[in-house]
C-alpha cells in the first residue's frame, strides 16, 4: 500500500509544474465501457492507440489496461508503449490519474484527488467508480512515488496551472453541488494552494456548453506559456458558446496571475457545432448515467490538446476548422511539432486528447 503523506505539497516545498515543462512520461488508460464507447469501444481503442502513437516519439507512453483488454491494446499500440495491468472504470486518465508535483531539487510526488465519476449521487455518470478512484494510488506505487491524498473531490481536467503560482479553473465545476458542497470558494482556493503550490486562482464562470464534466476548464482554455492562455472562441451570436466565451474573456481581462500579469489571451476556433449521429448513438449500450442520443450536441474543442516535449498533439474535429486550429497552435508553439489526430471517437465519449492523458514531469 502506498500510504498517503500527512503533510501537504506546499508545506513540503512542492508545486505542480506547467504542462509545457519537460516530461518523462505520459499516462493513459484503455477504453472499454460499452455504455460510453460505441461498438464495444472498438473505434475508441483505435483512436486511443493513434494518440499514443502521436505522443510516443516525443515522450514515453504508459497505457493502463485491464487483463481483458491487454491483447487488443498490445496489438494496436506501438511496441514502444508500456502496457501496465491496472484496470479502470473508464479511461479518462487526466481525471483519475495523479497530478504530479515537484520541488525543484529532484523531488517528485503525486496528488491523489478523490474521484466520484463527475458528480457522485447528484449527477455522476456511473455508480461504481472504485477502480477509477484507486488508479492514482496504484500508479504512484508502481512508479515508487510518494502520495498525497487531497481533501477535495476533483478531477485533473478541472485545473490548469502555469507553473509560476497560478491555477485556472471554472466556478461551474469546482463550485458545483456534486463535488464539495461543504466548501466555499475561499476554502477551495486554500486547498488548491496547499496541494498545487499555487498563490492565485483565476476562475472562469463556465466551461464549454453541454460538457458533462460540469464545465472542466481544460475543454475551454489551455495554458500555453507564462502569462498566456489559449481560449476557445465563438463569433456566432446564435450559439450558446458566444456568451460563454465572452464572459470567460472578461474574467481573464479582469484577472491578475500570481506574478501580477493580466493573462494574454489567444483565441482558438470553435469546431462545428458537432452532433451525435443516429449511427453513433445506436452503437452505444444504453445506461442510466451516460445515455447518448442522436442529435445531442458534442462538447467539441480544440483547446483539449496535449503539450509534451516540443510536440503538441491536438484533435482533428471539423474539416472546416482543423487547418485554422493547426495554424493557431503553430503560431503559439513555433518550436514544437504540431500533430493532428482524429478526435471524433474520443469526443463521442465526452472529452478529448487532454482528457485521456496525464503528464509526468521530468525532474
Amino acid at each position: 500500500m502506498n500510504r498517503a503523506l500527512v503533510s501537504t505539497p506546499r508545506a513540503d516545498g512542492f508545486h505542480m509544474p506547467a504542462e509545457h515543462a519537460p516530461q518523462q512520461a505520459v499516462l493513459m488508460a484503455w477504453p472499454e465501457r460499452p455504455d460510453n464507447w460505441r461498438g464495444n469501444a472498438g473505434p475508441a481503442g483505435e483512436a486511443f492507440a493513434a494518440v499514443a502513437a502521436a505522443i510516443q516519439p516525443a515522450t514515453p507512453v504508459v497505457m493502463c489496461v485491464s487483463p481483458a483488454s491487454e491483447a487488443r491494446a498490445r496489438a494496436l499500440l506501438p511496441a514502444e508503449v508500456k502496457v501496465l495491468i491496472i484496470p479502470s472504470n473508464d479511461s479518462w486518465m487526466r481525471d483519475i490519474g495523479p497530478s504530479f508535483v515537484v520541488n525543484g531539487a529532484g523531488g517528485l510526488r503525486g496528488v491523489d484527488w478523490p474521484f466520484n465519476a463527475w458528480g457522485g449521487a447528484v449527477d455522476g455518470l456511473y455508480d461504481d467508480w472504485s477502480l477509477d478512484d484507486a488508479m492514482a494510488e496504484q500508479l504512484l506505487e508502481w512508479r515508487g512515488v510518494e502520495r498525497y491524498r487531497a481533501p477535495l473531490i476533483m478531477e485533473g481536467g478541472a485545473i490548469h496551472v502555469d507553473g509560476e503560482g497560478t491555477c485556472y479553473t471554472t466556478a461551474e465545476c469546482l463550485l458545483h453541488p456534486s463535488r464539495n458542497p461543504q466548501l466555499g470558494r475561499t476554502a477551495i482556493e486554500t486547498c488548491l494552494g496547499d496541494y498545487l503550490g499555487v498563490d492565485s486562482v483565476i476562475w472562469l464562470p463556465h466551461g464549454l456548453y453541454n460538457d458533462e464534466t460540469n464545465g472542466h476548464v481544460d475543454n475551454i482554455l489551455h495554458v500555453v506559456g507564462p502569462g498566456e492562455v489559449a481560449l476557445t472562441w465563438c463569433d456566432d451570436p446564435g450559439d450558446p458558446m458566444y456568451a460563454i466565451c465572452r464572459e470567460a474573456g472578461e474574467a481573464l481581462a479582469a484577472a491578475r496571475d500570481a506574478r501580477g500579469r493580466t493573462p494574454l489571451v489567444h483565441r482558438l476556433p470553435l469546431p462545428g457545432p458537432l452532433y451525435v449521429s443516429e449511427t453513433e448513438a445506436a452503437g452505444v449500450t444504453a445506461s442510466a448515467g451516460m445515455a447518448r442520443h442522436a442529435g445531442e450536441r458534442l462538447a467539441a474543442s480544440y483547446a483539449n490538446f496535449l503539450i509534451s516535449n516540443e510536440r503538441v498533439v491536438f484533435p482533428l474535429l471539423d474539416p472546416a476548422q482543423d487547418d485554422a486550429a493547426r495554424d493557431a497552435l503553430a503560431s503559439l508553439f513555433p518550436s514544437h511539432t504540431i500533430v493532428g489526430v482524429p478526435g471524433r471517437e474520443i469526443l463521442l465519449g465526452g472529452g478529448n486528447i487532454h482528457c485521456i492523458t496525464q503528464q509526468v514531469p521530468q525532474v
